[in-house]
């Protein structure tokens, strides 16, 4: 068998299959589902400083298409966090990256500083949430100037690798991306959620999701992520994160080809539950095995230009 081992940022994944910032991603016992069931590191659900209800049910509808929803950053704040990651931690078998959403550049320092303090292995700087806009103003992600304040705060009070969680729904992505580089940033998570789109019920002519819209994700988007997160890594120096879309082990070598070391799945667990990431795991290395490839790392970055 392949050895599917990835070092990233100088801490190493059992396997390239993480477990995105999601909804199933929320306390110790979804993370050690997901570590049981072949996830070589996890994220968590994105911290807050303080708790937040985020947006009533219903939150979330999938199809054999897509998956939408409209979380609005539910967590229970750092409260809930000094509680769950040191039980994780205290029994780590994979790498943990603790994700942190705050509303403004100062707020960002200040939860990812405090997050820090709990020994996560990286930390996840999430700049795009798409269902927080209303309440906020356009997510951070958007501007060159904002993402590079973020990461030099969070770079200066934070002694864990950062990594930098992109939206699509920029103009230019690849500038974000660079600006994230040159700020500091040692890593970079391509993407969040595309929209925010809206899904309705004809009969009453109605929103489903109590919020109206929310995050398009789930295997519709998968070709968009692949050409963006292509785009970027001819760009930059830094490691990727490729997520969205990949629902199998043929979608995460693909995510691979056009140049993410690590590969975030999360819509998986609504379509296969948990179970979706021995599936992904399983798969790839039977097509790295059919090729003759003893290396997953050896796959990183070769789609032909």
């Amino acid at each position: 068998m392949a050895n599917l081992k990835v070092n990233f940022c100088g801490v190493e994944f059992l396997n390239p299959v993480v477990l995105a910032s999601c909804f199933w991603s929320i306390t110790n016992e979804d993370w050690q589902n997901a570590v049981q069931n072949g996830a070589g590191g996890i994220t968590t659900k994105s911290i807050w400083l303080d708790q937040r209800d985020g947006h009533p049910d219903p939150i979330m509808v999938g199809t054999e298409h897509y998956f939408i929803n409209a979380v609005g950053g539910r967590d229970g704040g750092m409260e809930a966090a000094r509680r769950e990651l040191p039980a994780f931690l205290n029994n780590q078998k994979v790498p943990l990256i603790a994700s942190v959403l705050a509303k403004s550049v100062e707020d960002f320092a200040l939860t990812a500083q405090k997050v820090a303090e709990l020994n996560p292995d990286l930390v996840e700087i999430n700049l795009s949430c798409p269902n927080i806009e209303d309440e906020f103003g356009k997510p951070l992600a958007c501007s060159v100037v904002k993402v590079s304040e973020v990461v030099k705060l969070v770079k200066q009070v934070v002694d864990k690798p950062v990594v930098i969680k992109m939206s699509p729904n920029v103009e230019n992505p690849v500038a974000i991306a660079l600006a994230a580089e040159e700020a500091g940033a040692d890593a970079l998570c391509c993407f969040n959620t595309f929209g925010p789109g809206l899904i309705m019920d004809i009969e009453t002519r109605s929103p489903i999701l109590s919020n109206k819209v929310g995050g398009v994700s789930g295997p519709a988007i998968k070709p968009l992520v692949l050409k963006m997160v292509n785009d970027i890594y001819q760009a930059v120096k830094i490691p990727i994160i490729g997520t969205g879309g990949v629902m199998n082990g043929r979608d995460a070598i693909e995510m691979m080809m056009c140049g993410a070391s690590l590969v975030g799945v999360a819509s998986v667990v609504h379509y296969d539950g948990y179970a979706g990431f021995s599936k992904v795991v399983n798969e790839m290395n039977e097509w790295l095995d059919s090729q003759g490839i003893k290396d997953v790392s050896e796959i990183i970055g070769t789609l032909k230009r």
